[in-house]
């Protein structure tokens, strides 16, 4: 079973979070920020990852420092689940639509951390939530797990809607990218390795 816990504590934040590649869905996630929570459950949900994820920060000063090391301490977790990468595909791709919204994401497990983000989500707030911190999420992820993630808002008008298409197109590519593929023995690299 592919599955990794690992905790993190800081001044700021104590989290501890797990992950299981192979798992069902199931998100068991508390971090005090309401819409943050939300959308770590979709990403388990769409992931098909079962995820456990307790975090406590210094929310009376904003969410900034919890979403950042929640995505610090899953991108690690997903990298120590993954192990030695042989057999996946490696690729994933989703684009995911959520009434007026349409969201695409692409993830390549290169071993070289990058983030694209093109997400000009309308407005600053989805209630207490900052909506710059989906990307600061992601990025702190995307260079955690050592992944290459882009990621493309096409349109839409609800940030509710935008965010939300933007974290399941995720999750449905990392599903695609970690899943077994009995065709691909050792790496799928040309090079024989996925570091860098």
């Amino acid at each position: 079973m592919r599955s990794a816990e690992l905790k993190r504590e800081t001044k700021e934040t104590r989290i501890c979070v797990s992950i299981n590649l192979d798992g069902t869905g199931d998100a068991r996630v508390d971090t005090g920020i309401g819409f943050f929570d939300h959308m770590l459950d979709h990403l388990a949900r769409h992931g098909g990852f079962d995820l456990a994820v307790k975090a406590e920060g210094d929310l009376h000063i904003d969410a900034h420092h919890t979403v950042e090391d929640v995505g610090i301490c899953l991108g690690k977790a997903f990298t120590d689940a993954l192990g030695r990468p042989e057999g996946i595909t490696r690729y994933g791709h989703a684009v995911v639509p959520m009434d007026e919204t349409l969201a695409e994401a692409v993830v390549d497990i290169s071993g070289r951390p990058f983030l694209r983000y093109a997400a000009d989500v309308p407005g600053e707030r989805i209630g207490a939530f900052d909506v710059a911190l989906a990307e600061e999420f992601l990025r702190a992820f995307a260079v955690n797990a050592r992944i290459t993630l882009h990621v493309v808002l096409r349109h839409g008008t609800n940030a509710h809607h935008c965010v939300e298409g933007v974290f399941k197109a995720v999750a449905r590519s990392l599903r695609q990218a970690v899943r077994l593929d009995p065709r691909v023995s050792g790496m799928p690299s040309t090079k024989g390795t996925l570091e860098t």
